[in-house]
C-alpha cells in the first residue's frame, strides 16, 4: 500500500493499533531491545556533512578531490557510527531521516510488530524498518544473542545515546514505544517547572532513549527544527570533549552548560542546523521537573 500522504499514513497506523491493542496469551513476545546502533541524518552537501561529522574523531577526513558522494559514514568508532544522506528539496521538517536499535533477535521482533498489525519491511533476515506513528523511520538491527548490552569500546569515545524528534501526538507515540515496544519514561521536563517540554523514553533492555519534543509550533522554521530534531552523543567529562572538539577543528558557537535534566552538555550544529548536543552520561545534581526512573548510560 502507498500512502499519498502523512495523514494516511498515520491514520492507518492508529487504526492498525486499535485493532491489535491486546495480544492474546499465544501471541508472539517482545525480543531485547538493547540500544541505538546508529543514526542517518540529511544533509544539503555531502563532502560540507563529512567534514563537519568526521571531527568527533580524533582523526577529521575530508572529500577527496572530484568526490561526488551522495551517502555514506561520517562518523564511526566501537560504538556505532552517524551514516549521512544527500537530501532533496523537499526535505525540511526532519533531517532525523533513520534511528536504528540493537536487538537480540530481529526474526522475533519482526514477528512480535506484524502480530500487532505495524507493517514492517521485508529486509535481510536480521534487519528490518518501521515508522512509527509520525512517520520517523526506525530501523533493528540484530546482535548476537550472547550479547546483554551494547559493545564496549575505548571509555573516552563518544557515543551515541539519544535521539529526539518533534512529537505531536504524544498518545498515539505512546502506544507504539511504550506499550508495544516496552519503552518507559526515563526523565521528563520543561521550559518551566511545571510545564513538560522533553519526554526521555529510555529502551527496555538498555540506557539509551529517544526524546519526544512536545509543544513545537506548526509554523516552526528550519533552524528550530533543527533544534528539536537531534542527537546527543555522550562523553565522560563535557569539559574534555570540549577541547578535543576543538582540537580536531570543530567550530563552536556555544559553551559548556548544565541542562534542565542536570546533565553537563555542549551543543553544535551542523551546515543544515540539525543539533548535535555532547552530553555527560550522568547528572551533577537534582534534574528539574521529576526524577530519574531508569539507570544512566555509561562510558
Amino acid at each position: 500500500m502507498i500512502f499519498q500522504t502523512r495523514r494516511e499514513f498515520a491514520a492507518c497506523f492508529l487504526l492498525a493499533l486499535a485493532a491489535f491493542s491486546t495480544v492474546s496469551d499465544g501471541a508472539p513476545r517482545r525480543p531485547k531491545i538493547l540500544g541505538i546502533s546508529h543514526v542517518r541524518i540529511l544533509v544539503s552537501d555531502y563532502c560540507e556533512g563529512v567534514a563537519f561529522y568526521s571531527r568527533f574523531e580524533n582523526q577529521p577526513r575530508h572529500c577527496t578531490t572530484g568526490e561526488k558522494r551522495t551517502s555514506g559514514i561520517a562518523f564511526a568508532n566501537s560504538h556505532g557510527f552517524i551514516g549521512l544522506n544527500t537530501r532533496s528539496p523537499s526535505d525540511q521538517a526532519n533531517l532525523l531521516a533513520e534511528v536504528a536499535f540493537w536487538t537480540d533477535d530481529a526474526t522475533a521482533l519482526r514477528r512480535y510488530l506484524i502480530s500487532h498489525g505495524i507493517p514492517v519491511s521485508d529486509d535481510r533476515k536480521t534487519v528490518f524498518k518501521v515508522r512509527d506513528p509520525e512517520g520517523h523511520l526506525i530501523s533493528f538491527f540484530e546482535r548476537k544473542k550472547s550479547a546483554t548490552n551494547i559493545p564496549h569500546g575505548n571509555p573516552s569515545e563518544p557515543r551515541i545515546i539519544h535521539a529526539g524528534f518533534v512529537v505531536r501526538d504524544r498518545e498515539a507515540m505512546d502506544r507504539f514505544y511504550k506499550d508495544i515496544l516496552g519503552f518507559h519514561v526515563y526523565w521528563h521536563g520543561g521550559m518551566k517547572d511545571d510545564e513538560t517540554d522533553w519526554v526521555d523514553m529510555q529502551v527496555p533492555d538498555g540506557t539509551d532513549w529517544i526524546e519526544y519534543m512536545l509543544n513545537v509550533s506548526p509554523n516552526a522554521d528550519k533552524k528550530e527544527l533543527g533544534v528539536m530534531n537531534h542527537i546527543a552523543l555522550g562523553v565522560p567529562d563535557i569539559h574534555a570533549a570540549e577541547q578535543q572538539l576543538l582540537k580536531n577543528g570543530a567550530h563552536l558557537t556555544e559553551k559548556p552548560e548544565i541542562g534542565r535534566d542536570s546533565k553537563w552538555q555542549l551543543n553544535l550544529y551542523d551546515p543544515d542546523d540539525t543539533r548535535v548536543e555532547f552530553m555527560e552520561f550522568t547528572p551533577v545534581q537534582k534534574p528539574c521537573c521529576s526524577d530519574y526512573t531508569g539507570p544512566h548510560p555509561k562510558p
